[in-house]
Parts: C-alpha cells; structure tokens; sequence
C-alpha cells in the first residue's frame, strides 16, 4: 500500500516524484532460506524466489515504490530490490542486526538494531547513517505516523513503546507496557496506535496525545504470542497475528472487542493489508506458508507455499 502525502500535485505524483506503476505482487521474506518469494497478488501463485541474503526479516516499500528493501540481519545489512525486475541492485550497511524497519514518507528508513539498543535512521539512496537513537533493550518494531512527526520503537526486554519526535529525534515518552511487545501501528489521524506484547498475549490501544494507555485486551489462548498488527483502511478492523495460537484475531478497534479467531498455520508472525482492505496475507512460519484471508467472510481463501520460516510481507498494489 502507498500512502499519498500532503505535498499532492496530481494522482501520480508524491512529493515532486512519479509514483512507480505497482507490481501487484506481494513479497515476502524467508528468513531460513535467505530469499524473498513472489507471489502475484491477483492468481495467488509464486512467480519467483529471490535469492537475498542472510536472515532477511523486515521488508518495506519506498514511498514512491520504486525500490523495495529488506533487512538482513546476519549480514547488518539492507537489500535494495528492483520490485518490477526482481533483481537486488545494492546492499549497504545497516548497523548491527538489523530486526525491521519501517518507512519515513521522506524515504529514510527507521531501523532496529536489536543487538546494539539502538534505533538508527538511513538514506537508502546513499547508504548514509543519518543519527543513532539511544533506546531500550532488544529494539524490535518499528512504526512511523502517516504525517511523518513521530516514530514508535518497541523494546521487548525493557517492555517499552519509546515515542520519538521528528525531526527533532527526541525520546518525548516512554510507555510502559506488556511483556514482549513487537509491533505497533498507527489510526490514519494519528491519534491513536495499537502495540502487541508477545508474552504477556496482549494487545493494547493507546493515546499517542497524551501517551496513556486506554484499553488492554489480553487474548484468549495459552499460545496466543501476538506479533504484527494492522488496521485495514477504512478502520472498522484490527487483525492481529496470534503467533504459536496458530490464529488470525480480528478486533474491533472502537470497543476493542474480539470479533471473530481466524484459523491459519503454524506461528502466524507477518500481516499485510490490500491496498482495497478485501484481503489480508499472513506468514506461517512453521508451516512455510502464507495465508490469504478473505476480509468479508474473515475466512483463510489459499494457502500458498513459499520459502523455509516467512517472517515479513509486504504489498506493492
């Protein structure tokens, strides 16, 4: 999904650039395989395996979608793919184990480097370390607002959200939250995010204004260890990726309910929304699979075998 920003000139423009013809594909990593499977967002068939690096884990698009990136975390390194040609046409350094990494509609990637307490902002055009981030322990996820003024990075030893200014890139709170968390993401007016803690098998709703909490839903299930976690774009529901529950759960972001448990397979990590909210893809690490959930009848419609252990994905449509 691309998000169209304030500086708007026409529908293909962003910030003075051509926004690149989406590939309709959907990419994911695969973290013991060292590769990047293709699948085509329409047939829901693998087109093509990418041979990457070591461990990739996070993946992203860049604003204008000319360039998808992946994190690979036994090289410190990122990849730059061509998303139309499916060849890497660059890898730069990226600090020491680089987990995930989200996005700045600048084009900057915000990383987590989870062995260094760091998070650290790169130039992906030029490779160039931009500033450090002194954060907590074992840095993991990773989320910036749509307006581009605060980024949001998950410490799961310290069981921290550290809220960061930009572009001043000021620690402006710290929220203390459950054990684990992993994934944060924003409500589109920015008011509002929503953060998963794996151990403690919660999922919270928080007030990025103030920086309280106001709702924590713990989910039912001794194996539910939530990780990612998504709005679909018209905000009427939370899906969230249930880990070793095996379970997709889908959340009323208003009441915080759970709507309805989303069968998938074993240890669903990775969620990505269509552009379109009709379907969510998850990775199954376990079972070396993606999950396609049709968002109307909240039902898995295929499962697609990709590459060992699927860890991120990510939709250029």
């Amino acid at each position: 999904m691309k998000y169209i920003y304030s500086c708007l000139i026409a529908s293909m423009l962003i910030c003075g650039q051509v926004l690149a013809e989406p590939t309709n594909r959907v990419f994911v990593t695969n973290e013991q395989s060292d590769t990047v499977s293709v699948i085509n967002e329409k047939t829901l068939e693998v087109e093509s395996e990418i041979a990457v690096g070591k461990r990739p884990r996070g993946i992203g698009l860049a604003p204008d979608g000319s360039e998808l990136y992946v994190a690979l975390g036994d090289e410190d390194a990122i990849a730059v793919i061509d998303p139309k040609t499916l060849q890497v046409i660059r890898k730069f350094g990226a600090g020491s184990d680089p987990e995930t990494f989200a996005v700045h509609p600048n084009g900057n990637l915000y990383i987590s480097n989870e062995d260094a307490g760091i998070a650290t902002v790169f130039n992906p055009k030029t490779g160039d370390n931009i500033l450090e981030i002194t954060v907590g322990l074992e840095p993991e996820g990773v989320a910036i607002s749509s307006d581009g003024k605060k980024v949001v990075v998950t410490s799961e030893s310290s069981n921290m959200l550290h809220v960061i200014a930009i572009p001043e890139h000021n620690i402006i709170a710290n929220i203390l939250v459950g054990a684990r968390p992993r994934d944060v993401t924003f409500s589109k007016d920015n008011k509002i995010a929503f953060s998963t803690s794996e151990i403690s098998g919660e999922v919270k709703k928080i007030d990025m204004v103030k920086h309280e909490i106001l709702q924590v839903v713990e989910l039912e299930g001794k194996n539910a260890k939530p990780k990612d976690i998504r709005l679909t774009p018209d905000e009427k529901k939370l899906y969230v990726a249930g880990g070793r529950a095996n379970t997709v759960y889908v959340l009323d972001p208003q009441t915080m309910e759970v709507l309805k448990r989303i069968p998938v397979g074993k240890r669903v990590w990775g969620l990505a929304i269509s552009s379109d909210g009709k379907r969510v893809f998850t990775t199954d690490g376990v079972d070396h699979q993606v999950s396609v959930i049709d968002t109307e009848k909240d039902e898995v419609i295929k499962a697609i075998k990709v590459g060992q252990f699927p860890w991120g994905v990510v939709i250029d449509d």
